[in-house]
C-alpha cells in the first residue's frame, strides 16, 4: 500500500526527516506519535503526496504501486483526488457551503454530476448520523459534527487511504472517542488504510501499530 524508503526533507538549512523508511500494508491503521517538531505532520503531508520529498538515488515513495515521485503536477492531482481522503484537526470545511455541498467538492473535482454526489454524501451523511444536517453550514453544526462532515468529505470518492493529522485534537472527550471508533469501524468495514498522527495516547494505542518519531526519524 505504502513503501518510503529513506526519505528526507529539508526546509532551508533545517532537516526535518532524516532517512525515514515506513512500510504499510492495505487496511492496517498507523499511529504516528512523538514530540511537537519531531517531523510527524511533515512525514504525513509527504506520503500523502502534499508536499515532495528531497530527490536522490537511494530515496523512494510508492503508493498503490505508483511511484509517487515520477508523477507530473495534473497526474499527482488527480491520483490524490482519485486514492486519499485528508481529515484535519480544524475539519477545513468551507463556510460558505452546506454540509452537503462541502461534502459533495471532491467528488465535482473527480468529475462526478451533481446527482452523482449529492447521492453519494447523503449515503455518507446519513452513515455518521448527520442526515438532519445536509443543509446547515459548519457554524451551525457542533465540534463532533463538523469533523464528522470532514471525515465524509474525505470518503466521498472511496479512496483507499485516509491520512489524519491531529483529528480530535480540537474535539471534547466524547465525541472524540466517537470518532476514534468510527475510524475502525469505517477500516472494518470499507478495507481502507487509516495513517494518524496524534498526540492523544489513547487513540494511538488502539492502532494496529505505533511508530513513534524522535529528532526527524522513526525510532519505534
Amino acid at each position: 500500500m505504502i513503501k518510503a524508503k529513506n526519505i528526507h526533507k529539508y526546509y532551508g538549512d533545517l532537516h526535518v526527516l532524516k532517512g525515514v523508511d515506513l512500510n504499510i500494508s492495505k487496511g492496517e491503521v498507523v499511529s504516528i506519535v512523538g514530540a511537537s517538531g519531531a517531523g510527524k505532520t511533515t512525514l504525513l503531508q509527504i506520503i500523502g503526496t502534499l508536499d515532495q520529498i528531497e530527490k536522490n538515488n537511494s530515496s523512494e515513495l510508492v503508493i498503490n504501486e505508483v511511484s509517487i515521485p515520477q508523477l507530473g503536477d495534473k497526474a499527482l492531482a488527480k491520483f490524490r483526488n482519485e486514492h486519499i481522503g485528508f481529515i484535519f484537526q480544524f475539519h477545513q470545511l468551507l463556510p460558505e457551503f452546506t454540509a452537503l455541498e462541502n461534502v459533495c467538492i471532491p467528488a465535482f473535482i473527480f468529475g462526478k454530476s451533481q446527482l452523482e454526489a449529492e447521492k453519494r454524501a447523503k449515503e455518507l451523511l446519513d452513515y455518521l448520523g448527520l442526515s438532519h444536517r445536509y443543509h446547515h453550514k459548519p457554524n451551525e453544526l457542533s465540534g463532533g459534527e463538523q469533523q464528522r462532515v470532514a471525515v465524509a468529505r474525505a470518503l466521498v470518492n472511496n479512496p483507499s487511504l485516509i491520512f489524519a493529522d491531529e483529528p480530535s485534537g480540537n474535539l471534547d472527550s466524547e465525541s472524540a472517542e466517537n470518532l476514534h471508533n468510527l475510524f475502525f469501524k469505517l477500516r472494518d468495514e470499507f478495507g481502507q488504510t487509516f495513517v494518524i498522527v496524534t498526540h492523544n495516547e489513547e487513540l494511538a494505542d488502539m492502532a494496529d501499530r505505533k511508530l513513534t518519531m524522535v529528532d526527524g526519524k522513526i525510532v519505534g
